[in-house]
């Protein structure tokens, strides 16, 4: 599945300068199919790409959150969350400048599963990981959210930045072991279709 959208990395609220509200995006797993998998391994990829403007000043290079304008994170549901968990668990997550270092006090439930995990895959902005885990677990990783984090824009002192939309691309990938006789492309595909305007 490839996605290419904008989000608001800062708005401006009377005169305080906040981060942008998550995008959150869909899976279309087909929870049968994959339950009829059961305990056959599969692996989610999951990749995040977008542009950020380096700081033209020489302070940028003491720290990594006054190097980028923004950034952008993501954080998939995790298989045994509800959709009101996930979403309250990524709410909390502090996403002010210093987010990355910190400890999430709703830490992801599924932790375990990912090859790089969060703190390796923060860096740049160009983001990619790997899960690996059951095809019964990954039914219910049904949700990506992707969220704006902490950068240089957020202390322009004329705010010119402030509701300006930036673009991302969201690419996601999944891998079920070769021995599994159970076809799930054909229900993703169903789902994903295009409809063809015919006006």
């Amino acid at each position: 599945m490839i996605q290419q959208e904008t989000i608001v990395p800062y708005v401006l609220e009377g005169s305080t300068y906040r981060l942008g509200r998550m995008n959150v995006h869909n899976l279309p797993w087909p929870k049968t199919e994959l339950g009829q998998l059961g305990e056959a391994e599969v692996s989610l990829k999951v990749t995040l790409s977008y542009f950020i403007q380096p700081n033209p000043s020489r302070r940028g290079w003491h720290s990594k959150f006054r190097y980028q304008s923004h950034g952008f994170r993501f954080a998939v549901r995790g298989a045994g969350e509800t959709e009101e968990r996930f979403h309250q668990r990524i709410n909390d997550i502090k996403r002010d400048e210093m987010g990355d270092d910190r400890e999430e006090s709703m830490p992801d439930p599924d932790n375990e599963g990912w090859l790089l995990r969060r703190t390796l895959r923060s860096q740049g902005s160009l983001h990619s990981d790997t899960w690996y885990g059951l095809a019964s677990e990954l039914a219910n990783k049904s949700e990506i959210a992707v969220f704006p984090v902490g950068g240089w824009w957020k202390e322009l002192a004329d705010r010119t930045q402030a509701n300006r939309r930036v673009r991302y691309a969201l690419v996601v990938s999944l891998d079920v072991s070769t021995i599994a006789d159970v076809d799930i492309y054909t229900p993703i595909a169903n789902q994903i279709v295009v409809p063809v305007d015919l006006s």
